[in-house]
């Protein structure tokens, strides 16, 4: 004859299993919502991305030194605010910097490799 456990005891302890089950499953529940509403704002953000470039297509057309020019500022390091010879002036500074850096590779090579070839 054992000892018969506390009947209190006993539905202490399930009832606090009971409520961490239903706690799991209502997190369950709130990330399933949560995935399905950042996958409609994907949607809906990827189709107002086309139609705004629609809208500022249609609104004027950008001449090919404009996009030129937005492309250059992309290449050149911190050129977002600079007027256009400063814009050029950078890109020049920047082409030379990286020349030298070409020439300093190439010499580590042959010194690495151990070439004496010149």
């Amino acid at each position: 004859m054992g000892i018969a456990p506390h009947p209190l005891l006993v539905s202490l302890s399930l009832k606090g299993r009971v409520l961490q089950d239903e706690e799991v499953l209502k997190a369950r529940r709130k990330l399933k919502v949560m995935k399905r509403k950042v996958v409609k704002c994907r949607r809906s953000r990827r189709v107002l991305k086309k139609r705004r470039a629609c809208v500022e297509g249609a609104r004027r057309p950008t001449s090919t030194i404009e996009r030129k020019i937005r492309t250059l500022k992309k290449l050149i390091p911190s050129s977002e605010g600079m007027e256009l010879d400063g814009l050029f002036r950078e890109a020049a500074e920047y082409i030379q910097s990286l020349e030298m850096r070409v020439k300093v590779m190439q010499i580590m090579v042959k010194v690495l490799t151990g070439s004496n070839d010149e």
